[in-house]
């Protein structure tokens, strides 16, 4: 495919959709697929600047990224682009077991080569970066990632250390180099990254300036020095910034009469939007963990959500409120294709056009569940959570207009921002 500039692997789908807004919003044409396109897919969209794959590889073991992710990376080199992104969380949550980071630094680095640049930190999330040790905001307060109050507590990948090299060193043995702020100040980002005696090199980032800084250099040795990157969304609005591009008139997201959020998260953000719903007279249904499999259990949370729906009620199904122990068996890949069957299951009953998905893992889960083949974005909500447009063959759910949502995004309130359509 010619012409393209850009493509990324997303680690969940909420993740990907991030990178989609990036893009799209300067004024790139960009599409995330849920799966590798063929021909007559990307035709589908006329020409592209990026390309996207969701996937979920943030929930599956090394042994799951050897036998699947370099075909997909294959997938996305076949496309010519110059770069090919391996798209995180900007919390870089990952464990030797589950959701290696390092692993897949490896596998990308064994196809493309060169020199890979990790850019992780993503001050428009307030995620940042310092002498290679990663902050993130927990309410108005800013932590270490080892003392987050959400991320050090995670239920798959508690983020033990903050120091991102040494974070990596447990699931690699590829060397890790640092661009760091002091090399920033002295205007030898480009220099240090050059002489680096390192397979990656990781960037500081603590604003927009360093994060612009960040891509002139990666920009200009893409397809050259670097085919191939690792980090947040912050890598790709660091591209975008050293691209140049014209931000598109988007109108404002139309306002839906009711919406449907499922959640599999179980972080005190999402504990405090399902809150916040509650208390403003939303229909809550729980779902009785333990039983995940059983249709009755599927049956029963259907049949009350389409009911509520029906009365004009906006509907939250959720996994938890905040409460980790109580969700501990609701495992991503058990109760995201739940929630993904749930809407299949809603949708076409309530006639419904908007749904929220919360929750990183689960979301990435439950939209494969869904069948479609590929997002577009349709406008900006919350940053890190777009309202995006999904395009499948089934035309029960084709146009079905969708928010993933990471499970610490958003204010109490942010169920009816996606309502209201902002």
């Amino acid at each position: 495919m010619s012409g393209l500039r850009y493509a990324w692997y997303g680690d969940d789908f909420t993740g990907s959709t991030d990178v989609l807004e990036a893009l799209a919003s300067a004024g790139f044409q960009a599409v995330l697929f849920l799966r590798p396109p063929g021909a007559e897919e990307l035709a589908r969209f006329g020409r592209l600047d990026a390309v996207g794959l969701a996937g979920d590889s943030r929930s599956r073991s090394p042994d799951w990224m050897n036998t699947n992710l370099d075909r997909h990376f294959a997938a996305l080199e076949a496309l010519g682009p110059e770069l090919v992104h391996y798209k995180t969380c900007s919390t870089f949550d990952s464990a030797p077991q589950v959701g290696s980071i390092g692993r897949a630094m490896e596998i990308g680095h064994a196809r493309f080569g060169g020199t890979v640049p990790i850019v992780v930190g993503q001050p428009n999330l307030r995620r940042y970066v310092a002498f290679g040790t990663l902050f993130a905001a927990a309410g108005e307060a800013v932590q270490r990632l080892d003392r987050h109050p959400t991320m050090a507590h995670h239920p798959v990948t508690p983020m033990a250390e903050a120091d991102l090299r040494r974070h990596l060193a447990a699931q690699t043995d590829m060397a890790v180099a640092l661009v760091s702020l002091e090399d920033f100040a002295r205007g030898d980002a480009g220099a240090v990254f050059d002489a680096a005696n390192a397979a990656a090199v990781l960037f500081d980032s603590v604003d927009q300036r360093m994060l612009e800084e960040t891509g002139h250099v990666i920009a200009a040795r893409a397809g050259g020095a670097i085919r191939f990157g690792v980090g947040s969304g912050g890598l790709t609005r660091a591209l975008v910034a050293a691209w140049g591009g014209e931000a598109p008139v988007t109108p404002k997201p139309r306002a839906v009469d009711r919406l449907l959020v499922v959640s599999g998260s179980c972080s005190p953000a999402t504990a405090a939007q399902i809150g916040w719903a509650k208390a403003a007279g939303w229909t809550a249904l729980r779902i009785d963990v333990a039983r995940l499999h059983d249709p009755v259990e599927l049956a029963r949370l259907a049949a009350a959500a389409t009911a509520a729906l029906g009365r004009g009620e906006s509907v939250v199904i959720h996994s938890a409120q905040g409460d980790v122990a109580a969700a501990a068996g609701a495992v991503s890949d058990a109760l995201g294709p739940m929630l993904g069957n749930l809407v299949q299951a809603i949708v076409p009953e309530a006639g419904i056009g908007r749904v929220l998905f919360a929750g990183g893992d689960t979301s990435s889960h439950a939209v494969a569940q869904l069948g479609g083949d590929a997002l577009t974005w349709v406008g900006p909500l919350a940053p890190g959570a777009p309202l995006c447009r999904l395009h499948a063959a089934d035309p029960a759910i084709d146009g079905l207009e969708l928010v993933l949502k990471g499970g610490q995004m958003g204010a109490a309130d942010f169920f009816e921002t996606v309502r209201k359509g902002g």
